[in-house]
Formats: C-alpha cells, structure tokens, sequence
C-alpha cells in the first residue's frame, strides 16, 4: 500500500493566504497534479526534457500545497532522470499516479472537515 502524506501546516497556510479563493484554487491544484502526472508518464522514456519539466511542476505544486509524499515521488523522478538513472525514474513511476490520486482524496477529506 502506497502512503500518503499531507503536511497540514501547508495546506492551513495556503488556506490563509487564498482566503475565499482557496478552495476553488485547491481544486485547480488537484486537477493540475492529475495533469502533470500523467504528462510524467506519457513523456518518461520517451522525451528526457519533457518528463524532467513535468516531473518538476509536479514537485513545486505538490510542495506548494502539503502533498509531501506526492512531493518526494516526483522528486525522485526529477533528479533520477537529471542523473540518467531511468530504471529508478521507472521504479518511482510505479507509485506516481497511486499518489496523485491519494492526495487528492485526502485534500478532499481535509477540506470537508473545515
């Protein structure tokens, strides 16, 4: 089973600082990770740049916004390809979209507990 973890602390600041628009940009945000993970998985073994980019975008917003595990996957992915070691990109693949997907239900979660 793939963990999820979600730094709270972030989320209450972006909350905070978004006030009324936080939640429609929080759902954005949830859209944006399904995007980006599946430009990852289309581009991985086939355009290096492409997939290093998405992998990237994918690590800043899920930072920006508490998807720590999410966060730490496409990091992986990110410097795997930076250092041309495919097969651990490949690896942390595996669990990618396992972890777009839980974080997007566990902001949802969080989200109707406020």
């Amino acid at each position: 089973m793939t963990d999820i973890t979600i730094d709270t602390s972030a989320l209450e600041n972006m909350k905070s600082l978004l006030g009324e628009q936080f939640a429609d940009t929080l759902d954005f945000c949830c859209a944006e990770f399904e995007r980006l993970g599946s430009e990852v998985m289309a581009t991985i073994g086939k355009d290096k740049e492409a997939a290093i980019r998405h992998s990237h975008s994918l690590k800043s917003n899920a930072a920006q916004f508490g998807a720590s595990s999410l966060a730490d996957v496409s990091r992986t992915i990110e410097l795997s390809l930076v250092d041309d070691d495919l097969a651990k990109a490949m690896d942390a693949c595996a669990n990618l979209m396992l972890q777009v997907e839980g974080s997007q239900t566990k902001f949802k979660q969080w989200l109707g507990a406020q």
